[in-house]
């Protein structure tokens, strides 16, 4: 049979539609990436064009069929719709993984109940809770044992399908090592039709960690050091924790309260609010907030790429919100390093030092600062508030900027520069007086009076009751003696 172009285009149609049907069989029986394929391995595609372009070149110069390799318009077209099919499978594939609504708005929801045999452990066992898609909940119990409970869901078009898929889902408790391991168990890959939700119970000494792929974590009671990591989206809640508490997170908010430990957050996430901890508070990732923080015993460290603080002691609460970091009621060193934040600070009670850029900083101390305060910023303006009874030496510049104060004295000098440089230097009141240095340029610096709040007059001593006054009694006569007389 001579060789002809037809034959060619017909040879290079159907290797791509045998190599596509492969691809998307493959696809089906999951553990296959269509999207990993085309991110890394998409130049063998290229290398298998080329290989059957070089056949047909080599097969058409045996029949001097000129131009037999030379790819026609079919061919493109062909290209483009296989692309496009490709695209959407992708597309469809990585919707599944990053937006688990997705599966649930294109099918219906079959919940099936878990049935896990308890299992006895050490009262101080090691536990490690893996989770897939779905909620894991962990409280402390009663027992020396393991208990889980919880429901599988199913989002399939139909219920056959949903039965199928659900009667072979469960979890399991397993020994390994020295440990023990709860897990989902009947699912094949990372099928993103099936949500395990599993409420495990341990004994209250466990050493819990908690390893999730997507969903919501929750604990409580626990009296040993918690670890929880989540890698895609979830929630994760921490209450009454008698040790340390360490979350690594990488899309969701994180809530912690009552824990008797340190507290350490990690990764990636939403809100963060941390109430009542009697160790220390350290927040080390970008978390794009609210991030609040109250009564923190040993201080608070939150470290970003534009936000460093350290705090030393923590008995109000910090928040940053929107633009706005607040600190109040802070009795221990605050060193602050930001930009763009509007700082507001109330009562802090050790030394100071805070560096910002481009927002505002408004320091208020309603008693008598304790120790040195510094504070430089740029662009933007400087308001320190002070009771008028302070003693403090300060040097003040504000470059291309007016300084402005409520205190007076001899001791206090003033000037300004032709340039419209504006300083301020000297020591007001007596005894002893903590140090103030204040920098900023094109903004203003302000120094202003506050009056120290007076303490509650003493409540007035309990009156005694009135007793009731009784009149004197009339003075006793003597009887007369009749006979005298006689």
């Amino acid at each position: 049979m001579p060789y002809s172009p037809r034959n060619s285009s017909s040879l290079f149609s159907g290797l791509v539609l045998l190599i596509l049907g492969a691809l998307l069989l493959m696809h089906n029986y999951r553990g296959f990436e269509l999207g990993r394929l085309f991110t890394h391995w998409w130049p063998l595609l290229i290398i298998a064009l080329g290989l059957i372009k070089l056949y047909e070149r080599t097969a058409g110069s045996r029949y001097v069929e000129t131009g037999a390799a030379r790819i026609t318009g079919g061919e493109i077209f062909l290209i483009i719709a296989v692309l496009a099919i490709v695209g959407v499978v992708i597309a469809v594939e990585e919707g599944e993984k990053h937006f688990p609504g997705f599966v649930e708005f294109t099918g219906n929801s079959y919940p099936y109940d878990l049935e896990v045999e308890p299992k006895a452990v050490a009262p101080d066992a090691r536990v490690t809770i893996h989770g897939s898609r779905g909620a894991i909940s962990v409280r402390a119990g009663d027992t020396s044992e393991i208990h889980v409970s919880g429901k599988a869901t199913v989002h399939t078009w139909s219920e056959s399908d949903a039965e199928r898929l659900g009667k072979k889902v469960s979890a399991e408790i397993v020994r390994n090592g020295d440990g023990y391991d709860v897990q989902p168990v009947g699912i094949k890959g990372n099928d993103p039709r099936i949500g395990v939700d599993m409420d495990v119970t341990v004994p209250a000494k466990a050493a819990v960690t908690v390893r999730n792929d997507q969903g919501d974590v929750s604990a409580s009671d626990l009296m040993t050091p918690l670890n929880i990591f989540t890698t895609g989206k979830g929630d994760v809640d921490v209450r009454d924790s008698g040790g340390d508490v360490n979350i690594d997170s990488r899309r969701g908010d994180l809530k912690v309260s009552d824990t008797k430990g340190n507290v350490k957050l990690s990764g990636h996430g939403g809100e963060v609010d941390v109430v009542n901890a009697s160790g220390g508070l350290t927040v080390d990732g970008e978390f794009f907030g609210p991030i609040r923080a109250e009564k923190i015993a040993k201080g608070v460290r939150f470290i970003s790429q534009r936000t460093d603080i350290t705090l030393t002691q923590l008995n109000g609460h910090m928040e940053l919100s929107s633009g706005n970091l607040e600190i109040a009621d802070a009795p221990g060193n605050l060193n602050l390093r930001t930009n763009k934040y509007d700082i507001t600070i109330e009562n802090a009670g050790g030394k100071v030092d805070v560096q910002d850029r481009d927002a505002s900083v408004n320091v208020r101390f309603s008693s008598l600062p304790k120790d040195d305060v510094q504070i430089t910023n740029s662009n933007s303006s400087i308001s320190l508030s002070l009771p008028g009874a302070s003693s403090f030496e300060i040097v003040a510049d504000c470059h291309s900027c007016d300084i402005s104060s409520d205190f007076d004295a001899a001791s206090l000098k003033r000037s300004k520069s032709e340039s419209g440089d504006a300083h301020l230097e000297g020591k007001y009141g007596s005894g002893r007086a903590a140090k103030i240095i204040l920098r900023t340029s094109y903004g203003s610096i302000s120094l202003h009076k506050t009056s120290l709040a007076e303490p509650p007059a003493p409540p007035e001593p309990p009156r005694s009751p009135a007793m009731p006054r009784v009149a004197p009694a009339a003075p006793k006569v003597a009887p007369r003696d009749n006979s005298e007389t006689d």
